[in-house]
């Protein structure tokens, strides 16, 4: 098992940043790939940005040369968010990958808000 808790959310104005952390518990040894997704209201829920154990990272379109994944051995995963605009408001939730495992292991999730 593993527990992902996100943080780092909140209200900012558009053109400004934050930085979303996750913390992974349990066997977070197991853990393979990392990622951010996001939903915003009436949205489905899209990937953001991946990481792999390798640290070879994928981004959305919407996000590249704005956001920068990272992450700290297999228990820490960051999202530098940086010129926000307010499309980026969603809930924004942590997810990782485990050999063996069909699903991926989701967090609760954080909101962000960007304000105009």
């Amino acid at each position: 098992q593993v527990q992902l808790v996100e943080s780092g959310g909140g209200l900012v104005q558009a053109g400004g940043s934050l930085r979303l952390s996750c913390a992974a518990s349990g066997t977070s040894f197991s853990i393979a790939s990392m990622g951010w997704y996001r939903q915003a209201p009436g949205k489905q829920r899209d990937l953001v940005a991946g990481i792999t154990s390798r640290q070879i990272t994928t981004y959305a379109d919407s996000v590249k040369g704005r956001f920068t994944i990272s992450r700290d051995n297999a228990k820490y995963l960051y999202l530098q968010m940086n010129s926000l605009k307010p499309e980026d408001t969603a809930v924004y939730y942590c997810t990782a990958t485990v050999m063996g495992r069909a699903t991926p292991y989701w967090g609760q999730g954080t909101q962000v808000t960007v304000s105009s």
